[in-house]
């Protein structure tokens, strides 16, 4: 059986990259399927392929690159990952946050989750962006956290609050800018519930997660945020909203990871400039004098 990564090994990896770039990030960007694009508006950008990167796991899953990108978006020092690790494809949840306490060793203060989303709520339209308020972490119910385990002090304390998750001067921000864009449709805004995949929702459990109050669903997010939060990173985030979920027996309609592509691929461009714009508003780095 494999062992979780020690301090150590976060270290080794943090170094590794210290020392083969002279970029020094304060944010990161996590891009979900379909969202890569987002590392391509980077300048002077450096990218290291996953398989490069001592202890990194690798992306096996279509619409992910697989490379770290450094730069600047927006004039703010950026690392992105171009595609993320699910715990669908076989990795301990431990290995799906690897990075993060990475990028806390590297110096990032604040991470930036998007991810591809099924709409959930009733209002949402497919190319809609819903700003992330909460989560549901349905995983979480069963005992699958990548906090579970002995607790290190060095990265944070052993029952990190959740309540204040997503970065309430963020969102607001996040809201100023949307309406300086001018996009036709309003930004939305609620809660993101995780399920471990890879199958999409029955409609059983899509009148479920509704029930719980939840307006979009995926199967990613919710393990970076409860690590970086328990490192004492600001996080924000979004969904984009690549399909609805089926919630009607008699429809012929299905989801498919093609059509969550296509529907990023069409709308991406729309979240990608939005979170450009936002970096400007990301607090300087704590830092700073």
């Amino acid at each position: 059986m494999e062992t979780e990564f020690t301090y150590e090994d976060y270290q080794t990896t943090a170094q590794w990259l210290l020392s083969h770039t002279e970029h020094r990030p304060q944010v990161a960007v996590i891009c979900g399927s379909g969202l890569g694009g987002l590392a391509d508006r980077v300048t002077q950008a450096q990218s290291f392929d996953y398989s490069e990167i001592p202890n990194f796991p690798r992306s096996t899953v279509p619409g992910h690159a697989g490379r770290l990108v450094f730069g600047f978006l927006n004039g703010r020092a950026c690392v992105m990952m171009q595609g993320r690790f699910h715990m669908y494809e076989g990795y301990s949840l431990w290995k799906v946050t690897f990075p993060v306490r990475v990028f806390c060793l590297l110096g990032v203060d604040t991470l930036v989750v998007t991810n591809a989303a099924g709409g959930l709520n009733p209002k949402f339209e497919v190319g809609d962006i819903m700003l992330i308020r909460d989560h549901i972490n349905l995983p979480g119910f069963s005992g699958q956290n990548p906090l579970r385990g002995p607790n290190d002090e060095r990265f944070g304390v052993r029952f990190p609050a959740m309540s204040d998750a997503y970065d309430r001067d963020m969102r607001q921000k996040a809201h100023v800018v949307w309406k300086q864009m001018g996009e036709q449709r309003e930004l939305q805004e609620g809660t993101y519930v995780t399920l471990a995949g890879p199958n999409f929702e029955t409609v059983a459990e899509c009148h479920l997660l509704l029930k719980l109050g939840a307006d979009a669903v995926g199967m990613s997010t919710v393990p970076e945020v409860l690590v970086a939060r328990h490192c004492g990173l600001r996080v924000f985030g979004f969904s984009l909203i690549t399909n609805k979920v089926i919630t009607d027996y008699e429809t012929h309609e299905k989801a498919s990871h093609e059509e969550v592509l296509e529907t990023g691929r069409q709308a991406a461009q729309k979240l990608e400039r939005f979170v450009s714009i936002l970096m400007a508003s990301v607090p300087p780095p704590r830092k700073a004098s």
